[in-house]
């Protein structure tokens, strides 16, 4: 049996927050659109969707291409944004910290995102995280959460067996997203949805701090003595 153990993380409410720049994007994108604006709690409850999917959540009774071209003006006034200084999403607290702890433990590092390459490359780049990360699931190369093939790809990309991969998130996608896996699945608190949701959703544990997170992997996946 494979002796790796593989950490798989969200992105945006989980490691970095973006709420900002994905509200104010989405705002943008409908204004363009001439479709009203939506409210912040609004926006705030699709992150974590693949772009198409979480435009569509915002309008459901819309067309397929309507959300499409929805989708097609976010896209357009993040890259605007993304050029400013005050869109570089800042990561929250004890996030390198926790990711120089588990690597020195022996943990792989993985992400499994609803962002595109380009976005997360972005954010990566924005917070000196490039190479961090052995495997990178992206909406780009997989279906959107919680479809499982984001976790099934990044297991096969570093030779992990399920039983042996954690799936850490913010969102009910993410949980559910384990489940369908059959990995474990760790829950933040800090992220976009309650604490309810993501425990409905199948969380094993929630966290209230980055810094407890390697003892809580540790807990799930003893070390092989």
């Amino acid at each position: 049996m494979s002796e790796i153990k593989l950490a798989v993380f969200d992105v945006d409410g989980t490691i970095v927050d973006s709420e900002y720049t994905i509200v104010r994007a989405m705002t943008e994108a409908w204004r363009r659109s001439d479709l009203g604006i939506p409210m912040p709690q609004d926006i705030r409850r699709i992150i974590g969707l693949s772009l198409t999917d979480a435009c569509a959540a915002l309008i459901p009774w819309a067309p397929r291409t309507t959300q499409k071209v929805l989708a097609e003006a976010y896209s357009d006034a993040w890259r605007t944004f993304s050029f400013l200084p005050e869109s570089i999403d800042p990561l929250f607290p004890g996030v390198v910290d926790t990711l120089d702890r588990l690597e020195d433990q022996g943990w792989v590092l993985g992400i499994a995102t609803g962002k595109s390459r380009r976005g997360l490359m972005t954010v990566l780049e924005g917070n000196d995280l490039t190479g961090r990360f052995v495997t990178m699931q992206t909406a780009d190369d997989n279906p959107g959460k919680p479809h499982p093939a984001m976790l099934l790809r990044a297991a096969a990309a570093v030779g992990a067996h399920l039983e042996r991969v954690v799936m850490i998130g913010d969102t009910a996608y993410d949980m559910e997203m384990a489940v369908s896996a059959k990995t474990k699945a760790v829950g933040v608190s800090w992220g976009y949805h309650t604490l309810d949701e993501l425990k409905s959703a199948g969380a094993q544990v929630i966290l209230d701090c980055f810094d407890t997170l390697p003892d809580t992997l540790s807990s799930l996946i003893p070390f092989d003595k």
